[in-house]
């Protein structure tokens, strides 16, 4: 991922600046692009949390698995507002940061809410993480895992 946020910053749920070579080491990453005026979002944004609740929290060792928030929505007010009234523990883009429009053309994002799920490189494993996680459910994980070429020992 440091070729993806490589010189930027993202931000934590709790406002935190985080390093996102840190962070997103070794890991799977879905890029979420999302807003809180969007309903198909605000229907599948619970969807993810409990995604990212189980890998994380539920699975021992925890899912080397992290998602990043990339906003759309009209202000940075409206963007913290969504992260706390309804994203997880994950990290985000910040809204200012112009970098989002590049990403959103890199990534080929027309409509939200879309999940990019990426290897370390940046490299798109499926641009289809909302509807797997829909219909296969924490199984979905293991495929991305498998494709992601990071090391491992998670397993589901």
């Amino acid at each position: 991922m440091v070729d993806v946020f490589s010189g930027r910053l993202l931000v934590s749920k709790d406002g935190r600046s985080v390093d996102p070579e840190e962070a997103l080491q070794n890991k799977v990453v879905g890029l979420y692009f999302s807003a809180g005026w969007c309903s198909p979002c605000r229907d599948f944004t619970p969807v993810l949390c409990d995604f990212y609740t189980e890998l994380l929290e539920e699975s021992e060792p925890p899912a080397p698995f992290e998602v990043v928030f990339i906003s759309s929505d009209h202000s940075a007010e409206e963007m913290v507002g969504y992260m706390h009234a309804m994203h997880g523990d994950w990290l985000a883009l910040p809204f200012h940061d112009p970098y989002k429009h590049d990403l959103k053309k890199k990534y080929n994002i027309t409509a939200i809410p879309k999940l990019v799920i990426v290897k370390q490189t940046g490299e798109v494993i499926t641009d289809k993480g909302r509807k797997q996680i829909r219909d296969k459910g924490r199984s979905c994980f293991r495929n991305w895992l498998e494709s992601a070429d990071i090391f491992q020992n998670f397993s589901s």
